[in-house]
């Protein structure tokens, strides 16, 4: 297993490829958590590292991606907001986050573990615990500054994913949600090979109400269809503006052509629920703090509740075919 310093440090260069007499070989391989394997030969084959990844995440009973087509949704927030929901439901429940938007890594700052550090042991890396029974996994706690910048070509930002999957002990879960960059670029097309033995449970995609977020969620359900993902639904987010004077809701982001819910039954998907835009949410995810439990009474959280039924019930029903 590379060491931390060797996958931060190594400068990008370009991937040989797997086909290629130098792979594993030239300089560029340096540090890639995958130069033994390419050196070898076996990649020539099925990735190995799929058997990997289905042997780690054996013990984790549903395996959710959170995926936009557009950035600036508030994806990572719904995230740590329904890891948190979750967690809150049952104490008895084992919810983990891991974060794989590798240049733009947030869940340490929304989960307020920032200054944690990530330990390694003969079982691999170990997770950073929110609560007794929620964790989160981030290249974040990996940097030495907030301030720096990962600068990587698609073959590192690739081995990294799959260390992520296969190199973290996850121990049992009930959940596991994967956070991802918007698009339908490397970092998911990793993810769908790496999880296509592992029994992913399928994506819940998050946008907002106007036409410009729904024009790319579209194209994120289009992605899940060809690569054979299982679209759980889909969360409308900033759906309506709470003030937090008077709790009186206006609508921001008018959805001029019916919002998610009427997209959703034109490409035939579930519409799994709205969640209002709510400053205190902004604030406490700012902060690290825990908006469900401050707030239990709250708007937001009733209808986080509502989208996290109809997560478990969508779920549950996937574990039965």
């Amino acid at each position: 297993m590379a060491s931390t310093e060797e996958i931060l440090n190594k400068p990008p260069e370009h991937c040989p490829g797997t086909q290629s007499e130098s792979a594993g070989k030239a300089s560029a391989c340096e540090g890639c958590p995958n130069k033994q394997i390419c050196a070898s030969g076996v990649t020539k084959g099925p990735d190995p590292g799929i058997e990997l990844v289905k042997k780690r995440l054996q013990d984790v009973r549903n395996k959710i991606l959170i995926l936009s087509g557009k950035g600036g949704v508030g994806k990572s927030t719904v995230t740590a907001l329904l890891s948190r929901t979750l967690a809150l439901r049952n104490s008895e429940m084992n919810v983990a986050v891991l974060d794989v938007d590798i240049c733009g890594p947030s869940q340490p700052r929304v989960m307020g573990v920032q200054d944690e550090q990530v330990h390694q042991s003969g079982s691999g890396w170990s997770p950073v615990y929110v609560d007794d029974n929620l964790s989160v996994m981030s290249i974040g706690f990996l940097l030495s500054s907030v301030d720096d910048a990962i600068i990587w070509r698609g073959p590192k930002k690739n081995g990294m994913i799959k260390q992520f999957l296969s190199e973290v002990d996850w121990g049992k879960l009930d959940y596991l949600l994967i956070d991802t960059p918007p698009g339908t670029s490397d970092e998911h097309l990793s993810l769908s090979t790496y999880l296509s033995e592992a029994n992913l449970t399928g994506a819940v995609i998050v946008t907002t109400p106007q036409e410009v977020a729904l024009l790319d969620v579209r194209k994120e359900i289009d992605f899940c269809r060809k690569v054979n993902i299982n679209i759980l639904g889909v969360v409308e987010n900033m759906s309506m503006f709470v003030c937090p004077c008077c709790q009186t809701m206006s609508e921001i982001f008018p959805a001029t052509t019916g919002g998610a819910r009427q997209m959703c039954a034109e490409m035939k998907v579930p519409f799994l629920g709205s969640l209002p835009l709510d400053p205190v949410i902004a604030r406490c995810s700012d902060e690290g703090r825990d908006f469900v439990s401050e707030l239990p009474d709250a708007a937001a959280t009733k209808s986080l509740m509502n989208v996290v039924d109809n997560i478990i019930q969508a779920c549950d029903k996937k574990q039965l075919i």
